[in-house]
This record gives structure tokens, C-alpha cells and sequence, in this order.
């Protein structure tokens, strides 16, 4: 699957599915552009990309501010002078109560950067969009189709993304743009360490995680990264308005998986 020529968006890039799927895009000859909040990480993706295709744009960025995002989709096209691929993979997950005093305050931090982004990223980058008649892929989680303790506010940013898909999906689908929704389940990346957890905590969930899939494994970030692949390209012509779930059969297991959050 050769994307020569082509130009990719990932936000959330400084590390994770992010980073491994600006690195898959890379490899197969695309020019990439990273975003992130964190410079640091942000330089070691960079360094890693050029290793294998072409010396990506990196944009230091928060996804939530509008000034940010503008930046983000016009810096990309000022330096590759087009767009194909947009990925929407920034996010965050935090654990609340509704009766908890801070509710409001976890509600509108997650929506805004699990939702409210990628609709606002969407509409900044769309006419470039349909010049090239590209895709957008939002990375959701299997969140969105179940629900666990503590989480409804998680839960929920993930549902409205991913019906956020199917609703603009048939509105760019006579312009030649797919958008598709990728659902990954517990994929072996630093989102615990984010949150705060200790390495013993941390090592704790992980095994959780194992111990409960029904294939008994973690993802690996390239996994969730080839499935990105293979959406963007041309094998996938015909699917669009659709949710791939790649959890190791999590969903199948969701009552044992949603009480492995009791541990945090």
C-alpha cells in the first residue's frame, strides 16, 4: 500500500497509536505531519520517521485551542501544499463520578479534546479534503459501544465520535471523502502513566487487561497503525461511515473488562 506523494495529518502523535501510525504512513512513502503537546516526545517520533521516509513536519500543538488547530491544518498544507489523510487520535481519559464536585470541569476537558477537536479539525480541514478527494479516520475506543464505572464522561466522547462518523461520512460521501472509525481496545501504550498511575498500579491494569481479553493479549500500537493503513488506501475504496474494532475480543468480555477499572 504506497502513499507516494500523499500527505497525512496525525494528531496525538507524540507517542502511542499516534506515533506508530505516522510511522507506518512514513514507511510507506507519505509525508506526515505530528502533533503534539509534548516537544520531547515530539522530537524522538520525528527522529524515528526519518529514519524510515521522509522528514516529517512537527507541530508542537493543543488540539483544543482553536488558534492551535487553525495552525495544525494551515502549517501542513503551507509546507506539503495538500492534504489526504487526516487522523483524529488526540485524546485523553479521566474517571469521574456524576455526583463528584469536579464533574463539569473532566466533562468539558474530555469532550473538548475527544470530541469537540476532531469535529473542529474536520471543518478546518475538509475543502482540502475533497480537493483530494481523502480520507479522515478518527481513532475512537471500544468505550463507546459499552459502559463502565466511573467513565460515562470517557464513554460518551468515544460514542459521539463515533457516530460523529457516520453523520459526516454521508455528507462528504458525494464529494469522494470516506471517514471511517477505527475502535481500538487496551493497546500497550503510556495512557496509564498520563493519568497518573504508578508502574505498580500500571503493571496491574496491564495484566488485568491480558487475563481478561478472550484472546488473552495486549495490542501493540502497529496493529491499530496497519488498520489505519489499510482505510486510507485504495483496498478500502468502498468502506466508509464504518467502526473497525480491534480489541482482542474485549468487547465480548465487557462486563469482566469495566471492572478492571476498579483498580484505579
Amino acid at each position: 500500500m504506497s502513499f507516494n506523494n500523499k500527505v497525512v495529518l496525525v494528531t496525538g502523535a507524540s507517542s502511542g497509536i499516534g506515533a506508530a501510525i505516522a510511522l507506518k504512513f512514513a514507511e510507506e512513502g507519505a509525508n506526515v505531519a505530528i502533533v503534539g503537546r509534548n516537544a520531547d516526545k515530539l522530537k524522538n517520533v520525528s527522529e524515528n520517521i526519518a529514519k524510515v521516509g521522509n522528514k516529517p513536519l512537527v507541530i508542537a500543538a493543543d488540539v483544543t485551542k482553536e488558534d492551535d488547530a487553525k495552525r495544525i491544518v494551515n502549517d501542513t498544507v503551507k509546507q506539503f501544499g495538500k492534504l489526504d489523510v487526516l487522523i483524529n487520535n488526540a485524546g485523553v481519559a479521566e474517571f469521574v463520578g456524576i455526583t463528584d464536585a469536579n464533574v463539569m470541569t473532566v466533562f468539558d476537558h474530555v469532550m473538548n479534546t475527544n470530541f469537540r477537536s476532531p469535529v473542529y479539525l474536520t471543518h478546518l480541514a475538509s475543502n482540502h479534503l475533497i480537493k483530494t478527494k481523502g480520507n479522515i479516520i478518527n481513532i475512537s475506543s471500544r468505550a463507546g459501544q459499552m459502559v463502565m464505572e466511573r467513565a460515562f464522561v470517557y464513554c460518551t466522547s468515544k460514542a459521539a465520535l463515533d457516530h460523529f462518523t457516520r453523520a459526516i461520512a454521508l455528507d462528504f460521501a458525494p464529494k469522494g471523502v470516506r471517514v471511517n472509525t477505527i475502535s481500538p481496545g487496551p493497546v500497550k501504550t503510556d495512557v496509564f502513566e498520563n493519568m497518573g498511575a504508578s508502574k505498580e498500579m500500571e503493571k496491574a491494569l496491564w495484566d488485568q487487561f491480558t487475563e481478561k481479553s478472550p484472546l488473552k493479549r495486549i495490542s501493540d500500537p502497529s496493529e491499530i497503525a496497519y488498520l489505519a493503513l489499510f482505510l486510507a488506501s485504495e483496498k478500502a475504496v468502498g468502506i466508509t461511515g464504518s467502526t473497525y474494532v480491534s480489541d482482542n475480543g474485549a468487547l465480548l468480555a465487557s462486563s469482566n473488562f469495566a471492572k478492571t477499572f476498579e483498580l484505579y
